[in-house]
């Protein structure tokens, strides 16, 4: 699975003129389900964003993660992450997982991480969606498991 995390003070996504989801500081986490992807992926990559120590102690060192800061996740998918550019101008999404298998990801991750004790919001699979979030710091982080 992919991910792209950023610290946020506060994000949120709207669908339709409606906020779908919110939360105040903690990570945006913007997910897709590549092919060949599991549960036991989505579990992985939830146990490592619950975990990593990307927010600052008391010394402003980046060495608090999501659980001792008792932030939240907004998670939205993003099947664009599997963008493939290697080839034209025109991206390719085919190492993309199906929409059936890139969906029961998204919300087997999502439920994945609110198991780990963070409070978890999120998009809407698969709409139109607007994402609004005041990045902290700023710090943006690739992850690929």
């Amino acid at each position: 699975m992919r991910a792209l995390i950023q610290r946020v003070t506060e994000a949120s996504v709207t669908v339709e003129n409606s906020v779908v989801g919110e939360i105040g500081a903690g990570l945006l986490i913007l997910v897709c389900a590549m092919q060949g992807d599991s549960r036991a992926k989505a579990d992985a990559l939830a146990a490592k964003i619950s975990k990593l120590r990307i927010f600052t102690d008391d010394a402003g060192k980046m060495n608090r993660s999501l659980l001792d800061t008792g932030g939240a996740a907004l998670v939205v998918s993003q099947f664009t992450l599997a963008a493939d550019t290697s080839r034209g101008n025109r991206p390719g999404f085919s190492t993309a997982a199906s929409p059936d298998l890139g969906r029961e990801l998204y919300e087997y991750f999502t439920a994945a991480l609110n198991n780990h004790a963070i409070p978890t919001a999120k998009g809407q699979f698969g709409a139109d969606m607007a994402v609004r979030l005041l990045n902290d710091g700023p710090v943006t982080i690739w992850l690929d498991l």
